[in-house]
C-alpha cells in the first residue's frame, strides 16, 4: 500500500518535472484598466475589464484570467476566461465607495495575481457627452461665440468636469480651452477672439472632477456657427496684369482683405497722379464666388501710354464699414529685373521657391506669382524672405508660371519666370500628325504640338517609330523643341506606317498611326525623260530637214518627177537628115495657146518600100509644124517610135537612140469641153525630142500600124486666135484635152495639111476617140 502510494507521488513529481522542463508557470498581467460606463440617467453595474497578458497560451497548458473587485460591501469576481478582458456583474454600481480591483492568473503550473487597482468608484465611471451642446453669436460680440449645454448625469451621482475644442470650418487644427477655465459645475461658456463672419466647428466632452482622473467621455457631435460681421480690419490685396508690347496697359485685380469680417460688397478705386485724383470709382464685387482671400476681382484696365506714373489706391467694403487703402505705384515700362537665380521645385507635395536678395536695393515686400492658364493667384512674404513655399491650392499635372517680384516703395519691378509643375504625368494624348510630304526617298513630317492642358509635364524628346509592311520599325530620337522632321534613307512608290511619341519624366503618349507612300520616281526624272525625249526628238527632226536639205534633188525625182515640157521641145534637132526650116506664122494661129489633138501612126521600119516615103513625111511634118512660128507646143503629144528602133543603119539609130517623137495638132481657136466644137477648127502637127521613156504601143510598132491606119480627117485650123484671156484659157484646158479630145493621125498620107468640115470632124470623134497615148503592153523601155 505505501509502496504503491510512493510510486504515485513519484509519478507526479516526474510529470510536474517533465512540464517544467517545457512550460513556464503563469505571469503576472500589465495595464489593468476598468470602466462603468453610463446607462441612461444611471451608471451600469457592469464593471468592464482589459488587461495584456504576458506569454501566450499553449495547447498543453491553459491560462485561465479571472477579475477579482473588492469593496466595503464585499468580493466580485467574474467568470474564469482565456482572453484578455471580461466583465464583472457588481449588482448595483456603489458611487463613493472604494475599489480594489486585480487579476488572477493560474495554470497546472501556479497561479499569479496582478498589481492591485485601487481608486474611488466614481473614477471608474465613463458618462455620455455633453448634451445638447449649442452655440449663439452675439452681434455686440462679432469674435465670440456663447456655448450652452447640459449635465449628462446627475450631480448627486458624481461631478464633471468639461473640455471644449474648436476650429474654423475647412480646417483640421483645433483650438483647446484650458481646462482651468472649465473645471467648475458650469453649462455654458463664452469663446472669444475669434474671427468675425467666420464659421467654427465646436466640440465637447466631460469626466469625474474629482482627482481629475478617469475616463474622458466621448466627444460631442459637431456644432458649427458663424460669427457675426464685422468691418474689414485689413487691407485688400492689390495686384497688377501688365499688357501691351512695353507694359502701357495694366490691369488691376485684388483679392478680398485677409481679415474681411464680411461678405465684401464693392470696392473703392482713386487715381491720383502728381496733380492730385483724377477719378474716383465704386466697383461691384463678384457675388457669384464665395468670399475669401482666394477670390480674385478685375477691377479696372489702366493705359499708362499718355502718363509717366499712376498711383491705385483701392478699398473694400463690407455691411459693417469700410477697409483701410491698399495702394500701388504703375510705372510704364519698368524692365528692370533685380532678383536673381530663380529657382522652383516641388518636394512632398508642396512647391518650394527662393532667389537671390537683389543688391543694393531697398526692398519693402516680396510677391510671389504663380500662373495657370486663365487663372492668376500671388502671395506677399517680407523683406527678409529669400525662400518659401507656396500656399496657394495647386493641382497636379498642370503647369504654372512662377514669379518672384520686388516691391520698392509701392513699385514693381518687372522679373524673369519660370515654369513648374507640382507633379508630372504622362501625357494625356500624342502629337497629332496633320501632314505628310512623301518624295522619293524621303518623307517631311509635320505635327501638331500637344495641348498645354493634355502635356501634363515638360515634353523632354519626341520620338517618331516608322514601318514598312510586315517589318520591324525603326526609331528616331528627336528633340522636344522640333515640330517637323524628314525622314530619309525611304524606298520609292511604298506604303509606311508612321507614329510619334511624346515622353516626359513621367511617361510617354503615343500618337494615332499616320501612313504615306513614297513618290515612284525622284524628283527630276520625269522631267529628266521628258527633256531627253523632247531633245532626241528635236534632233531627229533637224537630222531629216538637213537630210532632206542635202537630198532635195532625190526627193524631188521621188516625189515630183521631172515632166518634159514640150515647149522647150527640140523636134527639129532630132535627125540631121531635115534640119528645120523658118516658117512665119500664120494669121489664124496662136502659139502657147493650143488644144492637143494627138495622133500617132506607128510605121514597121521593116517595109523597105516605104522608107523614103517616110523619110520624107517626117521631114515636112517637121518643116511645116517648126516653121509655123508657134515655137513648141504647150500640149503634150503622144509618145512615138524612136528611129532608133528601126532597121536603118547605127548611126542614125545611135543619134537618135535617147528620144522620143511627139506629134501635136495645135489649134487656133481652142475648145472648153472634151467634145470638139461644130464650127471648123485648124491644127498644126509639130513634133519634139524628150527623154520620156517609150511607152508600150512603141515598143509594139505593128499594133500600132494597124490601129493608126483608121485615121480621122483633122479638123481644119481656126482663122484665128486674139486676146490674152483665151490664151490663158486654153494652156489651162491644155492638158484636160490632151486624154479626152484626141485623134489619131497617120503619117502615111500625103498631104500635110488636112482641111475636114466641122461635120465630118464631129462625126469621127463622136464614133470613138482614140487615146493619144497607145496602151502599155510590155512596160517601160530602157532608152
Amino acid at each position: 500500500m505505501m509502496s504503491s502510494m510512493v510510486l504515485q507521488l513519484f509519478g507526479l513529481a516526474f510529470v510536474a518535472s517533465v512540464l517544467h522542463a517545457k512550460h513556464d508557470p503563469p505571469r503576472r498581467v500589465e495595464n489593468l484598466s476598468c470602466v462603468a460606463e453610463q446607462d441612461g440617467k444611471l451608471v451600469s453595474g457592469f464593471l468592464n475589464c482589459k488587461w495584456d497578458a504576458v506569454g501566450g497560451q499553449t495547447e498543453d497548458v491553459k491560462t485561465q484570467y479571472t477579475v477579482m473587485v473588492q469593496h466595503e460591501s464585499g468580493t466580485y469576481r467574474s467568470t474564469p476566461t482565456l482572453l484578455n478582458k471580461t466583465m464583472v456583474d457588481l449588482g448595483f454600481f456603489p458611487h463613493f465607495m472604494h475599489f480594489d480591483v486585480w487579476v488572477v492568473a493560474d495554470n497546472l503550473l501556479g497561479t499569479v495575481e496582478s498589481e492591485h487597482l485601487k481608486q474611488d468608484a466614481n473614477e471608474f465611471v465613463k458618462t455620455d457627452p455633453p448634451s445638447k451642446v449649442t452655440a449663439f453669436p452675439e452681434e455686440l460680440f462679432p469674435n465670440c461665440l456663447l456655448i450652452k449645454w447640459e449635465h449628462p448625469i446627475e450631480d448627486v451621482r458624481i461631478k464633471l468636469t468639461y473640455q471644449i475644442r474648436y476650429c474654423q470650418s475647412g480646417s483640421h487644427t483645433w483650438s483647446y480651452i484650458p481646462l482651468g477655465d472649465t473645471d467648475k459645475v458650469i453649462t455654458s461658456f463664452r469663446l472669444q477672439n475669434l474671427q468675425p463672419n467666420s464659421a467654427y466647428v465646436i466640440q465637447m466632452r466631460c469626466r469625474n472632477r474629482e482627482g481629475n482622473s478617469g475616463p474622458w467621455s466621448n466627444w460631442s457631435a459637431n456644432e458649427t456657427k458663424t460669427t457675426p460681421e464685422d468691418r474689414p480690419r485689413s487691407k485688400p490685396d492689390l495686384w497688377q496684369l501688365s499688357g501691351g508690347d512695353h507694359g502701357e496697359e495694366v490691369q488691376i485685380i485684388c483679392k478680398d482683405p485677409k481679415h474681411a469680417n464680411g461678405r465684401i460688397t464693392s470696392f473703392g478705386l482713386i487715381l491720383y497722379n502728381k496733380n492730385g485724383p483724377l477719378e474716383q470709382e465704386i466697383i461691384p464685387a463678384d457675388q457669384n464666388q464665395n468670399s475669401s482671400e482666394s477670390r480674385v476681382t478685375v477691377l479696372k484696365k489702366i493705359s499708362l501710354a499718355d502718363k509717366q506714373f499712376v498711383r491705385v489706391c483701392v478699398n473694400a467694403n463690407n455691411s459693417k464699414g469700410t477697409s483701410p487703402e491698399a495702394c500701388l505705384i504703375l510705372v510704364r515700362s519698368s524692365e528692370k529685373t533685380t532678383v536673381e537665380k530663380l529657382k522652383v521645385w516641388t518636394q512632398e507635395g508642396q512647391m518650394f521657391v527662393e532667389w537671390k536678395r537683389p543688391n543694393n536695393t531697398a526692398v519693402s515686400e516680396y510677391v510671389v506669382e504663380w500662373a495657370r492658364h486663365g487663372k492668376t493667384d500671388w502671395q506677399r512674404e517680407n523683406k527678409t524672405t529669400t525662400r518659401t513655399a507656396i500656399k496657394g491650392s495647386l493641382e497636379k499635372f498642370v503647369r504654372y508660371n512662377v514669379s518672384v517680384y520686388v516691391i520698392q516703395s509701392g513699385r514693381v519691378w518687372k522679373l524673369v519666370h519660370k515654369e513648374a509643375y507640382l507633379e508630372q504625368g504622362a501625357p494625356e494624348q500624342g502629337p497629332t500628325i496633320n501632314k505628310s510630304y512623301p518624295a522619293y526617298d524621303n518623307a517631311h513630317l509635320v505635327w501638331d504640338e500637344i495641348p498645354l492642358d493634355k502635356r501634363r509635364g515638360f515634353i523632354t524628346n519626341y520620338n517618331i517609330s516608322y514601318r514598312k509592311e510586315n517589318e520591324a520599325p525603326k526609331s528616331i530620337r528627336v528633340a522636344a523643341n522640333n515640330t517637323s522632321y524628314t525622314l530619309t534613307e525611304l524606298l520609292g512608290n511604298t506604303k509606311y506606317e508612321v507614329w510619334i511619341s511624346a515622353s516626359t519624366v513621367a511617361g510617354s503618349k503615343n500618337s494615332n498611326p499616320h501612313s504615306f507612300t513614297t513618290l515612284r520616281y525622284a524628283p527630276g526624272t520625269i522631267e529628266g525623260i521628258v527633256v531627253g525625249v523632247s531633245l532626241g526628238f528635236l534632233f531627229f527632226v533637224l537630222m531629216a530637214l538637213l537630210l532632206c536639205f542635202l537630198k532635195k534633188d532625190v526627193l524631188k525625182e521621188n516625189f515630183w518627177p521631172q515632166i518634159p515640157n514640150p515647149g522647150e521641145s527640140t523636134i527639129g534637132n532630132w535627125s540631121p537628115d531635115y534640119p528645120p526650116k523658118e516658117e512665119t506664122p500664120k494669121e489664124n494661129c496662136v502659139s502657147g495657146v493650143s488644144v492637143l489633138d494627138v495622133g500617132v501612126c506607128e510605121v514597121k521600119l521593116g517595109f523597105e518600100e516605104d522608107k523614103t516615103s517616110l523619110s520624107l513625111k517626117k521631114g515636112k511634118y517637121l518643116s511645116e509644124e517648126h516653121s509655123s512660128g508657134i515655137g513648141g507646143s504647150s500640149c503634150m503629144s503622144s509618145p512615138r517610135q524612136s528611129v532608133s528602133d528601126s532597121d536603118e543603119g547605127p548611126d542614125l539609130a545611135d543619134s537618135t537612140a535617147s528620144t522620143v517623137q511627139y506629134s501635136s495638132v495645135v489649134a487656133s481657136s481652142g475648145y472648153k469641153g472634151q467634145t470638139p466644137s461644130s464650127h471648123s477648127q485648124h491644127s498644126i502637127f509639130s513634133r519634139s525630142e524628150s527623154t520620156q521613156p517609150l511607152l508600150d504601143s512603141e515598143e509594139h510598132p505593128d499594133v500600132s500600124l494597124q490601129e493608126g491606119c483608121r485615121q480621122v480627117q483633122p479638123p481644119p485650123r481656126p482663122s484665128l486666135f486674139t486676146g490674152a484671156e483665151n490664151q490663158n484659157s486654153m494652156e489651162s484646158d491644155d492638158f484636160r484635152l490632151l486624154g479626152v479630145e484626141q485623134h489619131d493621125f497617120c503619117p502615111l498620107r500625103e498631104d500635110t495639111e488636112l482641111t475636114t468640115g466641122p461635120d465630118s470632124l464631129s462625126a469621127d470623134t463622136e464614133s470613138g476617140a482614140v487615146s493619144s497615148y497607145m496602151p502599155q503592153l510590155g512596160g517601160y523601155r530602157p532608152q
